[in-house]
């Protein structure tokens, strides 16, 4: 499937930009059943300053934003090509690893909600193999936690989300990683872009995650849509967590508010 992406970020400040920085990982990789047949970014209001691929082989841009502006505007755009493989990625390569994977962060760390839903799956799915049980944890958190935007934001950690039980995508994907890592497996967070059926416009990108078997390599899992990645979607960005994988996060300096506003259309 042949897919076509626009992205748009804007940033407005109400008062002039004193200093900023933006990382940006918003660029897709050729690889693992997908081919970037094009891909554009332009910035106004701001300047690249380094192009680098970081520890987890994500395409990364660095770029400081113009000194007195009030807005930044972010465009990346492209086309890209996938295979449906089944969610399979298959063996580890990058400079981080795997062991790195098994380590929790802040966002991921085990509270009693992980470990208590961990030792129900273990114990649902005794005899069965690593992708049957990672397919119950996936269905397990999707019931526990409904899909609900706006409870929850970049800092909600997968324990505070389970005891909620609600969430987004990112909540669902930290979630599945928390309880994969205390099960044992290696688990990294995954952002990019999702073709969705009759839906063309889309107010974010997504995120689901991928967990490390002994026989299959890399698996993805997907449970806010209950199934394995398919040729409807792009891997942009892998990491820890949302932290290492963020299609853009920046710092500033100076007083003043800040407003986000994302334009995304993903179609075939």
């Amino acid at each position: 499937m042949k897919l076509s992406i626009t992205h748009v970020t804007t940033y407005q400040y109400d008062t002039p930009v004193h200093y900023a920085l933006q990382q940006l990982r918003l660029i897709p990789r050729t690889g693992h059943g997908q081919t970037v047949l094009s891909w554009d970014s332009k910035i106004t209001g701001g300047k690249k300053q380094l192009v680098f691929d970081d520890q987890f082989n994500n395409h990364t841009e660095l770029v400081k934003v113009d000194t007195g502006v009030t807005c930044i505007e972010i465009v990346s755009t492209g086309e890209v090509e996938v295979e449906d493989r089944n969610g399979v990625i298959g063996t580890h390569a990058g400079f981080a690893p795997l062991w790195l994977f098994q380590e929790s962060t802040p966002m991921t760390a085990p509270g009693n909600q992980v470990r208590q839903l961990a030792a129900r799956v273990r114990d649902e799915t005794e005899g069965q193999d690593d992708v049957a049980r990672l397919h119950a944890v996936s269905a397990a958190i999707s019931e526990l936690v409904t899909y609900e935007i706006g409870q929850t934001d970049s800092q909600t950690t997968a324990e505070m989300a389970l005891a909620a039980g609600h969430g987004v995508c990112q909540d669902h994907a930290h979630i599945m990683i928390a309880v994969a890592r205390h099960l044992g497996y290696p688990a990294r967070y995954v952002s990019g872009y999702l073709f969705m059926d009759g839906q063309v416009a889309q107010d974010a990108s997504h995120a689901w995650c991928e967990v490390w078997t002994k026989v299959l390599g890399w698996v993805g899992f997907d449970v806010s849509n209950g199934i394995s990645p398919d040729a409807r979607y792009v891997r942009v960005a892998t990491g820890r967590d949302y932290n290492d994988a963020a299609p853009i996060l920046g710092i500033r300096h100076g007083s003043g508010q800040e407003t986000l506003q994302v334009s995304l259309q993903v179609q075939q």
